[in-house]
Protein backbone atom coordinates (compact mmCIF):
# COMPACT_ATOMS: atom_id res chain seq x y z
CA UNK A 1 0.00 0.00 0.00
CA UNK A 2 1.54 3.22 -1.18
CA UNK A 3 1.46 6.16 0.99
CA UNK A 4 -1.78 8.17 -1.09
CA UNK A 5 -3.52 4.78 -0.51
CA UNK A 6 -3.60 4.81 3.15
CA UNK A 7 -6.62 6.67 4.88
CA UNK A 8 -5.65 10.28 6.14
CA UNK A 9 -6.93 11.29 9.58
CA UNK A 10 -9.59 14.08 9.98
CA UNK A 11 -6.77 16.65 11.08
CA UNK A 12 -5.21 16.08 8.01
CA UNK A 13 -8.49 16.41 6.01
CA UNK A 14 -9.33 19.84 7.82
CA UNK A 15 -5.86 20.78 7.03
CA UNK A 16 -6.02 20.18 3.40
CA UNK A 17 -9.32 21.82 3.30
CA UNK A 18 -7.91 24.92 5.13
CA UNK A 19 -4.76 24.86 2.64
CA UNK A 20 -7.44 25.02 -0.32
CA UNK A 21 -10.10 27.64 1.01
CA UNK A 22 -6.53 29.79 1.62
CA UNK A 23 -5.68 29.21 -2.33
CA UNK A 24 -9.11 30.00 -3.23
CA UNK A 25 -9.51 33.24 -1.21
CA UNK A 26 -6.21 34.47 -2.47
CA UNK A 27 -6.74 34.08 -5.98
CA UNK A 28 -10.25 36.30 -5.15
CA UNK A 29 -8.06 38.58 -3.53
CA UNK A 30 -5.50 38.95 -6.43
CA UNK A 31 -8.57 39.29 -8.81
CA UNK A 32 -10.43 42.32 -6.99
CA UNK A 33 -7.01 44.19 -6.47
CA UNK A 34 -6.33 43.88 -10.04
CA UNK A 35 -10.22 45.07 -11.05
CA UNK A 36 -10.66 47.53 -8.64
CA UNK A 37 -8.92 50.36 -10.34
CA UNK A 38 -12.23 50.05 -12.88
CA UNK A 39 -15.05 49.49 -11.34
CA UNK A 40 -16.89 52.28 -12.31
CA UNK A 41 -16.54 51.13 -15.37
CA UNK A 42 -17.84 47.34 -14.83
CA UNK A 43 -20.56 49.14 -12.70
CA UNK A 44 -21.30 51.06 -15.96
CA UNK A 45 -21.27 48.40 -18.13
CA UNK A 46 -23.53 46.62 -15.58
CA UNK A 47 -26.12 49.36 -15.34
CA UNK A 48 -26.24 49.79 -19.41
CA UNK A 49 -29.06 47.54 -20.13
CA UNK A 50 -31.12 50.19 -17.85
CA UNK A 51 -29.52 53.27 -18.63
CA UNK A 52 -30.13 52.52 -23.01
CA UNK A 53 -34.00 52.33 -22.12
CA UNK A 54 -34.36 55.27 -19.12
CA UNK A 55 -36.20 58.39 -20.69
CA UNK A 56 -34.17 61.00 -21.38
CA UNK A 57 -32.89 63.13 -18.87
CA UNK A 58 -33.47 60.25 -16.47
CA UNK A 59 -30.87 58.99 -14.53
CA UNK A 60 -29.58 56.63 -11.78
CA UNK A 61 -29.31 57.98 -8.10
CA UNK A 62 -27.34 56.99 -5.10
CA UNK A 63 -29.58 57.48 -1.83
CA UNK A 64 -27.01 56.32 0.58
CA UNK A 65 -23.78 58.38 0.95
CA UNK A 66 -21.58 56.01 1.13
CA UNK A 67 -22.98 54.23 -2.20
CA UNK A 68 -20.97 55.82 -5.17
CA UNK A 69 -18.01 53.73 -3.58
CA UNK A 70 -19.80 50.60 -2.30
CA UNK A 71 -22.21 49.70 -5.00
CA UNK A 72 -18.79 49.89 -7.32
CA UNK A 73 -16.71 48.02 -4.54
CA UNK A 74 -19.52 45.04 -3.78
CA UNK A 75 -20.13 44.25 -7.59
CA UNK A 76 -16.01 44.19 -8.39
CA UNK A 77 -15.42 41.46 -5.22
CA UNK A 78 -18.83 39.87 -7.23
CA UNK A 79 -17.36 39.78 -9.96
CA UNK A 80 -13.68 38.38 -8.54
CA UNK A 81 -16.04 35.60 -7.20
CA UNK A 82 -17.65 34.93 -10.26
CA UNK A 83 -14.43 35.07 -12.61
CA UNK A 84 -12.70 32.86 -9.68
CA UNK A 85 -14.90 30.03 -10.04
CA UNK A 86 -13.10 27.77 -12.27
CA UNK A 87 -10.37 27.88 -9.73
CA UNK A 88 -12.52 27.54 -7.08
CA UNK A 89 -14.37 24.15 -8.25
CA UNK A 90 -10.54 22.66 -9.10
CA UNK A 91 -9.57 22.92 -5.47
CA UNK A 92 -12.78 21.15 -4.64
CA UNK A 93 -12.47 18.57 -7.22
CA UNK A 94 -8.70 18.32 -6.02
CA UNK A 95 -9.89 17.55 -2.35
CA UNK A 96 -12.77 15.19 -3.08
CA UNK A 97 -10.88 12.83 -6.11
CA UNK A 98 -8.85 10.90 -3.92
CA UNK A 99 -12.34 9.41 -2.39
CA UNK A 100 -13.76 8.75 -6.22
CA UNK A 101 -13.80 5.70 -7.77
CA UNK A 102 -11.68 5.71 -11.56
CA UNK A 103 -15.12 6.02 -13.27
CA UNK A 104 -16.66 8.19 -11.20
CA UNK A 105 -13.70 10.63 -12.06
CA UNK A 106 -14.04 10.40 -15.64
CA UNK A 107 -17.71 11.44 -14.86
CA UNK A 108 -16.73 14.33 -12.99
CA UNK A 109 -14.41 16.40 -14.64
CA UNK A 110 -16.83 16.79 -17.80
CA UNK A 111 -19.65 17.44 -15.36
CA UNK A 112 -17.07 20.14 -13.45
CA UNK A 113 -16.71 22.06 -16.72
CA UNK A 114 -19.80 21.72 -17.67
CA UNK A 115 -21.05 23.24 -14.30
CA UNK A 116 -19.16 26.17 -14.92
CA UNK A 117 -19.63 26.55 -18.57
CA UNK A 118 -23.75 26.67 -17.84
CA UNK A 119 -23.18 29.08 -15.06
CA UNK A 120 -21.65 31.47 -17.10
CA UNK A 121 -24.34 30.86 -20.37
CA UNK A 122 -27.17 31.82 -17.21
CA UNK A 123 -25.01 35.06 -16.26
CA UNK A 124 -24.90 35.87 -19.93
CA UNK A 125 -28.62 34.80 -21.07
CA UNK A 126 -29.65 37.03 -18.14
CA UNK A 127 -27.26 40.31 -19.17
CA UNK A 128 -28.07 40.27 -22.89
CA UNK A 129 -31.68 38.68 -23.24
CA UNK A 130 -33.80 39.08 -20.17
CA UNK A 131 -32.60 42.60 -18.75
CA UNK A 132 -33.27 44.29 -21.93
CA UNK A 133 -36.50 43.07 -22.09
CA UNK A 134 -37.48 43.53 -18.31
CA UNK A 135 -36.50 47.04 -18.39
CA UNK A 136 -37.40 47.81 -21.45
CA UNK A 137 -41.05 46.75 -20.03
CA UNK A 138 -40.93 48.53 -16.52
CA UNK A 139 -39.83 51.73 -17.98
CA UNK A 140 -43.07 51.84 -20.87
CA UNK A 141 -45.28 50.96 -18.42
CA UNK A 142 -44.58 53.84 -15.57
CA UNK A 143 -47.56 56.13 -14.91
CA UNK A 144 -47.40 59.43 -16.58
CA UNK A 145 -45.84 62.38 -14.42
CA UNK A 146 -43.58 59.37 -12.47
CA UNK A 147 -39.95 60.10 -13.29
CA UNK A 148 -37.98 56.66 -12.94
CA UNK A 149 -34.73 57.53 -10.77
CA UNK A 150 -33.31 53.76 -9.98
CA UNK A 151 -30.78 53.67 -6.50
CA UNK A 152 -27.78 51.92 -7.58
CA UNK A 153 -27.65 49.95 -4.45
CA UNK A 154 -31.14 48.45 -5.49
CA UNK A 155 -30.32 48.07 -9.04
CA UNK A 156 -26.95 45.75 -7.82
CA UNK A 157 -29.32 43.99 -5.25
CA UNK A 158 -31.77 43.36 -8.41
CA UNK A 159 -28.92 42.56 -11.40
CA UNK A 160 -27.20 40.60 -8.66
CA UNK A 161 -30.36 38.36 -7.98
CA UNK A 162 -31.27 37.61 -11.79
CA UNK A 163 -27.48 36.37 -12.43
CA UNK A 164 -27.56 33.79 -9.44
CA UNK A 165 -30.68 32.76 -10.56
CA UNK A 166 -29.94 32.48 -14.08
CA UNK A 167 -27.04 30.77 -13.50
CA UNK A 168 -28.07 28.00 -10.65
CA UNK A 169 -31.08 27.53 -13.25
CA UNK A 170 -28.82 26.97 -16.40
CA UNK A 171 -27.05 24.22 -13.67
CA UNK A 172 -30.82 21.65 -14.25
CA UNK A 173 -28.76 19.62 -17.13
CA UNK A 174 -25.77 18.75 -14.71
CA UNK A 175 -28.30 18.04 -11.90
CA UNK A 176 -30.45 15.59 -14.26
CA UNK A 177 -27.10 14.00 -15.17
CA UNK A 178 -26.53 13.63 -11.35
CA UNK A 179 -29.44 12.41 -10.42
CA UNK A 180 -29.50 9.81 -12.98
CA UNK A 181 -26.12 8.68 -12.94
CA UNK A 182 -26.47 8.26 -8.69
CA UNK A 183 -29.45 6.04 -9.41
CA UNK A 184 -32.08 8.20 -7.99
CA UNK A 185 -33.92 8.26 -10.54
CA UNK A 186 -34.69 7.24 -14.55
CA UNK A 187 -34.86 9.27 -17.61
CA UNK A 188 -38.14 6.97 -18.39
CA UNK A 189 -39.30 8.46 -14.47
CA UNK A 190 -38.49 11.62 -15.07
CA UNK A 191 -40.04 11.61 -18.55
CA UNK A 192 -43.34 10.60 -16.40
CA UNK A 193 -43.33 13.38 -14.13
CA UNK A 194 -42.61 16.02 -17.00
CA UNK A 195 -45.59 17.56 -16.66
CA UNK A 196 -45.32 18.61 -12.55
CA UNK A 197 -41.45 19.63 -13.66
CA UNK A 198 -42.76 22.21 -16.04
CA UNK A 199 -45.21 23.47 -13.13
CA UNK A 200 -42.19 23.11 -11.09
CA UNK A 201 -40.44 25.67 -13.19
CA UNK A 202 -42.63 28.50 -12.96
CA UNK A 203 -42.54 27.55 -9.27
CA UNK A 204 -38.74 27.94 -9.57
CA UNK A 205 -39.13 30.96 -11.36
CA UNK A 206 -41.11 32.47 -8.97
CA UNK A 207 -39.24 32.60 -5.95
CA UNK A 208 -35.95 33.05 -7.77
CA UNK A 209 -36.73 36.33 -9.76
CA UNK A 210 -38.42 39.50 -8.51
CA UNK A 211 -42.29 39.36 -8.34
CA UNK A 212 -43.15 40.19 -11.70
CA UNK A 213 -44.52 37.83 -14.12
CA UNK A 214 -42.10 38.80 -17.26
CA UNK A 215 -39.20 37.80 -15.06
CA UNK A 216 -40.44 34.89 -13.70
CA UNK A 217 -41.73 33.18 -17.15
CA UNK A 218 -38.00 34.38 -19.04
CA UNK A 219 -36.48 31.90 -16.10
CA UNK A 220 -39.16 29.64 -16.23
CA UNK A 221 -39.09 28.69 -19.73
CA UNK A 222 -35.18 28.06 -20.70
CA UNK A 223 -35.18 26.09 -17.59
CA UNK A 224 -37.53 23.56 -19.31
CA UNK A 225 -35.77 23.29 -22.14
CA UNK A 226 -33.00 22.96 -19.90
CA UNK A 227 -34.37 20.00 -18.26
CA UNK A 228 -35.41 18.79 -22.17
CA UNK A 229 -31.33 18.39 -22.78
CA UNK A 230 -30.81 17.05 -19.30
CA UNK A 231 -33.04 14.18 -20.42
CA UNK A 232 -31.02 13.68 -23.70
CA UNK A 233 -27.86 14.23 -21.51
CA UNK A 234 -28.69 11.75 -19.36
CA UNK A 235 -29.40 8.53 -21.67
CA UNK A 236 -25.59 8.59 -22.12
CA UNK A 237 -25.05 8.16 -18.21
CA UNK A 238 -24.48 4.61 -17.04
CA UNK A 239 -26.16 4.38 -13.51
CA UNK A 240 -24.52 3.84 -10.36
CA UNK A 241 -23.78 0.37 -9.63
CA UNK A 242 -24.04 -1.23 -6.56
CA UNK A 243 -21.22 -1.20 -3.90
CA UNK A 244 -19.89 -4.56 -4.05
CA UNK A 245 -20.28 -4.21 -8.08
CA UNK A 246 -18.01 -0.93 -8.11
CA UNK A 247 -15.47 -2.02 -5.48
CA UNK A 248 -14.98 -4.85 -7.93
CA UNK A 249 -14.78 -3.03 -10.84
CA UNK A 250 -12.10 -0.60 -9.35
CA UNK A 251 -9.91 -3.83 -8.45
Amino acid sequence: MTREDQPQTLISHLLELRSRLLKAIVVIVVIFLGLFYFSREIYAFVAQPLMQVLPEGASMIATDVTAPFMVPFKLTLYLSILISIPFILHQAWAFIAPGLYQHEKRLAMPLLVSSVLLFYLGAAFAYFVVFPLIFGFFTKIAPEGVAIATDIGRYLDFVMTLFIAFGAAFELPIAIVLLVAAGVTTVDNLREKRPYIVVGCFVVGMLLTPPDILSQTLLAVPMWMLFEIGLVAARWVKPRQPADQSAADAD
